[in-house]
């Protein structure tokens, strides 16, 4: 217990130290530019204490249980006896990893779909559209995009295939697409990329990377465990440009007829 009371404390030092910057920041520019007091000091104050807190429990959170679980599973769906490595069958495939690229879906599916972030910006999205842009239509598909993104991250790795040739077909793919979606879709499904990549999804992925390439065969963790962030940014905006592409498409049909 005393051990991580004292790790404890060095995260929320660490988180002390990092924050203090901003704050400094805004106070400073509320009062010497601005040149007004703050509006409410202590509710700032104690709000200012709630963020370090928060922030120190999270990060302690991902080195106890998201860091060790997403490298746990990546281990343990690549062992030699769930892929059903034999003195028969010496080498694997990469079809022999589908259980991997399964579990990459799900992870990035639904910790996208449980994003605060997503749905704050989803929530927005709705109301200023007037209902145009459906919340929850809009969440799913930047969770579609972020499970095939993953999962064709993984595939990355097992392969060990170079990344930008992944990230330059797909950014051609946003760029063709975004020349016949609809106007009003074009900046939030960009967004939509940067907002899922946050306190939920990172950690998951990340330690998914890192533990698939320690597992896998002649991978290294440094060149290769890194890089399905990108995906998890790219494949969203891929998903909802398609998504608002096929409305369109829906509501011209529907109005021919």
């Amino acid at each position: 217990m005393s051990y991580w009371l004292n790790e404890f404390a060095h995260v929320l030092l660490a988180t002390f130290r990092d924050i203090l910057p901003i704050a400094a920041i805004i106070i400073g520019f509320q009062l010497l530019v601005i040149r007004k007091p703050l509006a409410h000091p202590k509710k700032t104050l104690i709000g200012f204490f709630y963020v370090v807190l928060g922030i120190a429990f999270f990060l302690e959170g991902l080195e106890m249980a998201l860091f060790p679980l997403g490298k746990l599973m990546a281990t343990q769906l690549t062992t030699p006896e769930f892929l059903g490595l034999t003195p028969d069958k010496p080498t694997l495939t990469w079809q022999a990893y589908a259980w991997v690229y399964v579990f990459a879906a799900s992870i990035g599916f639904a910790t996208t779909l449980a994003e605060p972030s997503l749905l704050a910006i989803a929530l927005k999205a709705e109301q200023i559209s007037g209902g145009a842009i459906h919340a929850w239509g809009l969440r799913i598909a930047v969770s579609i995009g972020v499970a095939f993104g993953i999962a064709l991250g993984a595939f990355r790795i097992v392969t060990g295939s170079e990344l930008y040739y992944f990230i330059i077909a797909g950014y051609v793919v946003v760029l063709i697409q975004t020349l016949f979606a609809p106007k009003m879709i074009i900046g939030l499904a960009y967004d939509s990329g940067g907002v899922t990549t946050s306190t939920v999804t990172v950690p998951l992925v990340t330690a998914l990377g890192l533990g698939l390439a320690e597992a896998v065969p002649g991978r290294n963790p440094l060149l290769d465990g890194f890089g399905l962030i990108a995906f998890a940014s790219l494949f969203p905006i891929i998903a909802v440009l398609s998504y608002a592409q096929i409305a369109q498409w829906l509501t011209n049909r529907s109005r021919s007829f």
